[in-house]
């Protein structure tokens, strides 16, 4: 079943039982992230959706004792967790406000049991989204957290972004080495996103504040309890993602990589407001 939110010119289509995705984000009746095309039930056609209980890449699905399924085609890693291939259920609390939870029980996909819960809010000039997750498992459970928001592409599309270093990745989009932050673009003094060549990149010590620049507004994204961002922008698509997450890709492999473990019963939590403006 789908959901509509309506409220202070701002209005979103949410599918619960496609991985409780967002299928738009308008505000003024404009697009302020891609569209899903109709009648798609497909996550990765939607506006944006969930990433838990990790961001990413685990590199061929394996960590530690545990060997989990491949979960994107032919691609020989597990990516962005289970949640965005899960059935939510939806709990309208109000005008403009909706909440989604999901209750996973353990399996081949993730063996530890959590529930997962994201609250969308419509507010003036504000759409505000949050995830929070808990293990509610019997022993400690690596988790992490993101947003996986598509952005329109234009020619004048700008993003300004402060970070401490981008990651390079090998030929398996696996980080391989820190660069400078300008490797792809001076993001911190406000570079145009469209150009040539493929980017799919993570970005360490960002400060949790972007401002993407479109044709007649500008967005303001704010994320809360994300150490990074994921940087998309796939060659020739009319598209980029900027992906608030928690750590950085196979960060279960990697002791360099800051990874947060909870206990039974704690929760991590995620959040991410766009303001706009004219």
């Amino acid at each position: 079943m789908s959901f509509s939110l309506a409220h202070a010119g701002w209005s979103a289509g949410i599918e619960p039982e496609s991985g409780g995705s967002l299928s738009r984000l308008e505000w003024n009746g404009m697009s302020v992230l891609r569209p899903a095309a109709p009648g798609t039930r497909n996550p990765l056609q939607m506006a944006s959706f969930p990433l838990v209980p990790y961001a990413n890449r685990i590199a061929q699905g394996r960590f530690g004792e545990h060997r989990l399924p491949r979960n994107f085609g032919a691609h020989p890693h597990t990516l962005h967790g289970n949640g965005w291939q899960s059935e939510w259920t939806a709990q309208a609390e109000g005008e403009g406000r909706l909440r989604l939870l999901l209750d996973h029980r353990g399996g081949e996909a993730w063996p530890w049991s959590y529930d997962a819960e994201q609250e969308i809010e419509l507010l003036a000039g504000v759409a505000r989204f949050r995830i929070e997750l808990t293990n509610r498992g019997s022993r400690p459970m690596p988790a992490g957290l993101g947003f996986h928001p598509y952005f329109p592409l234009h020619a004048q599309t700008r993003l300004m972004a402060h970070a401490a270093a981008v990651w390079l990745s090998d030929d398996q989009q696996l980080p391989v080495r820190r660069a400078s932050a300008v490797h792809f673009g001076d993001w911190a003094s406000g570079a145009p996103v469209a150009g040539s060549g493929l980017i799919d990149n993570v970005y360490e010590g960002w400060n949790g504040f972007a401002r993407i620049s479109q044709p007649g507004y500008r967005l303001d994204l704010a994320a809360t309890g994300a150490r990074a961002f994921h940087l998309y922008r796939p060659e020739g698509g009319d598209f980029f993602c900027f992906e608030p997450v928690s750590h950085l890709p196979d960060a279960h492999n990697r002791q360099e990589f800051a990874l947060d473990m909870l206990q039974p019963g704690e929760s991590l939590a995620l959040a991410m407001r766009i303001s706009i403006s004219g």
